[in-house]
């Protein structure tokens, strides 16, 4: 007996929303093929609801009951220097090359002061608006039939975002920091795709960082291609600032060279409700992957972060390290499967999910999993929930430490664990700053 699901309001706006917006999307012919495709891929799975299994923590299909339309007119031209310097928070101060975009389009006047234009500074490197990139082979290679709906509607949708192009043997004098920036003062839907591309023995630092300005409920879906070279060293951090009430959707889908390190941190405050999404293969021997994330919870947010790392070669190592810090009635999800395929013999690879509980009411979810095909593997995963030990605080309290100050004290120790494996001094300082505000603004 088959059954017709009912499509939600949601789901019956999107595909008229689509058609509206596609005549004034980027992009040629192959695109716009590549667009369509996409949308008849939403439109067959609808929005994931928890009856999957990779969605059962985060109900999507319950939780979206407006499909809010792309922003009608950009502002780029509206948003300053200051405003974005206030935007971006400890992030202002990170000497870096700065690619900002504005409600989903690039904004040239807010890049860094010394480029107005795209930069692309050394010899070789090459980076161009999504809007005015030629090459839409990168849309045509793009795999919609295992893309899942939040995927799709990114290729469906995606009014800009940056393409990078790093050649071989080169090293970035500098991180290059791509700025997402919602400014739109009505409810809106945001959605932004970036192509990173990094050659063989190159060597680069990328910040993400998604902020706003104003406080309209903005909804953002954010996709990352990333594919590393041989022997490349790439570090990757992801910040999202300022989204309270909103909704972020992120998918990063990289792929790891022979040889090659791949460092990736992500951070999450108060986010509303958050997917951060990766899906990472090491498809190279003796690859290396190194992840560091944190997520802050408080109110009734809701921030999931769901891994699959995918060991195809011999030899490769990953380390997944999440922490999270849930108060009142949040909820914090964290899935992490580690796939080792039987070619991939020698793989290392650890993952750990700690939670700390500030209240009985909220919930942390962890749910690691292993499919292993390979016989000479070592590979483990541990969870562990725990609220703050009384006996830590009547020790700070024996000390003259104020019980305030004791438990701001250890909670910022126990993310301190994860914000410490960052490389770069001043991204790792900012991280801190951030974290350090969610936590002075709990404990006032």
């Amino acid at each position: 007996m088959n059954t017709t699901v009912m499509k939600t309001k949601a789901e019956r706006a999107i595909p008229e929303q689509f058609e509206a917006a596609l005549p004034g999307l980027p992009g040629g012919a192959v695109v716009r093929r590549a667009r369509e495709a996409a949308m008849a891929r939403f439109n067959a799975l609808g929005f994931p609801h928890r009856r999957i299994e990779e969605w059962k923590y985060t109900d999507l299909r319950a939780a979206l009951k407006e499909a809010l339309s792309p922003p009608v007119t950009t502002s780029p031209k509206l948003v300053t220097q200051a405003m974005l310097t206030a935007a971006l928070g400890p992030f202002a101060s990170i000497d870096c090359t700065r690619l900002v975009f504005v409600d989903g389009h690039y904004a040239p006047a807010l890049a860094t002061a010394n480029n107005a234009q795209f930069p692309g500074s050394q010899a070789g490197v090459r980076t161009a608006p999504v809007s005015e990139d030629p090459n839409d082979d990168r849309w045509a290679s793009l795999d919609l039939s295992a893309s899942n709906a939040i995927s799709a509607l990114n290729v469906a949708f995606a009014s800009d975002g940056a393409v990078i192009e790093i050649p071989v043997s080169v090293t970035l004098d500098q991180p290059l920091m791509l700025v997402f920036l919602s400014s739109a003062g009505v409810p809106s839907t945001v959605t932004t795709r970036n192509f990173v591309e990094i050659g063989d023995h190159a060597s680069a630092t990328l910040i993400e960082v998604h902020a706003q300005i104003g406080s309209s409920a903005v909804h953002t879906n954010c996709g990352v291609d990333l594919s590393i070279g041989d022997r490349a060293v790439v570090d990757h951090v992801k910040v999202v600032l300022g989204a309270q009430g909103g909704v972020h959707l992120s998918n990063w889908d990289v792929k790891v060279g022979a040889n090659a390190l791949y460092r990736a941190a992500q951070l999450t405050p108060s986010a509303g409700l958050a997917r951060n999404e990766i899906r990472l293969t090491l498809d190279g021997r003796d690859s290396k992957f190194d992840f560091a994330g944190v997520a802050l919870g408080r109110n009734t947010d809701h921030i999931d972060t769901t891994m699959e790392i995918r060991h195809i070669a011999p030899g490769c190592q990953s380390r997944e390290l999440f922490k999270t810090v849930i108060d009142d009635r949040a909820r914090a999800v964290f899935q992490g499967k580690v796939y080792v395929a039987q070619a991939a013999q020698k793989t290392d690879g650890k993952q750990m999910a700690q939670a700390l509980m500030l209240s009985p009411d909220a919930e942390f979810d962890s749910k690691p999993e292993l499919e292993i095909y390979a016989d000479d593997v070592a590979s483990g995963h541990g969870s562990t929930c725990a609220e703050i030990d009384p006996a830590l605080i009547f020790y700070c309290q024996s000390r003259g430490i104020p019980e305030a100050q004791a438990r701001g004290l250890l909670i910022e120790s126990f993310v301190g664990d994860a914000i410490d494996k960052i490389d770069n001094p001043s991204i790792r300082k900012a991280m801190s700053e951030v974290a350090l505000g969610w936590l002075a603004a709990k404990l006032m």
